[in-house]
């Protein structure tokens, strides 16, 4: 990542990061707060690594890493990835056709189990802990809906069978307002 798209995302999430200093001691500047969510997100290193390389406590680095997602889903979710229109859809469904020969496609779904280390909830069968995300794609493999936080112990197919956007088209009766409502709405 560059010095300006740091800064630029910075800018974005900076106010949501901040926290006031007390008498005992000083706030953790939102820069060191985004860096430690940024290097979690792109390492895949424990919170206790990431603690020690940032010399910070456990439940600082823990926190400042759902500061930043709250941050992000705050101030970023409508601008990088709207609610989808009846619009979105007919363009998502053009581009399945024109580039892979898709009629009437909508998008490519699939899930993936991130590790957290909590509860038994999270707990799945393949004896680790997980959280789902599942999200559906364009024909450019660009997001277009995501759920994110089901318990790992759901299956992908529980997890869309779960989601408005699943529930809509069991129903048949799959309008907007059940494709609108799918976008990242917690398990």
């Amino acid at each position: 990542m560059s010095a300006e798209q740091m800064d630029e995302l910075l800018s974005l999430l900076g106010p949501e990061l901040t926290r006031q200093s007390t008498n005992y001691r000083a706030a953790i500047e939102p820069k060191q707060r985004l860096a430690v969510a940024l290097r979690y997100l792109a390492s895949g290193d424990s919170l206790i690594s990431l603690a020690f390389n940032y010399r910070l406590g456990c439940t600082t680095v823990t926190n400042s890493v759902h500061m930043v997602y709250a941050a992000i889903e705050k101030k970023m979710m409508e601008r990088f990835l709207p609610r989808p229109t009846e619009e979105t859809w007919k363009e998502v469904a053009q581009g399945f056709w024109e580039k892979w020969n898709f009629p009437n496609c909508l998008g490519a779904i699939d899930g993936k189990h991130a590790p957290p280390r909590s509860g038994n909830q999270y707990f799945n069968y393949k004896k680790t802990f997980s959280i789902v995300l599942l999200a559906l794609v364009d024909a450019d493999y660009r997001f277009r809906v995501i759920q994110v936080g089901d318990f790992g112990r759901t299956s992908d197919g529980g997890t869309y069978a779960g989601s408005d956007l699943g529930k809509g088209m069991e129903n048949t009766s799959c309008s907007n307002q059940y494709l609108s409502t799918w976008c990242c709405s917690p398990g």
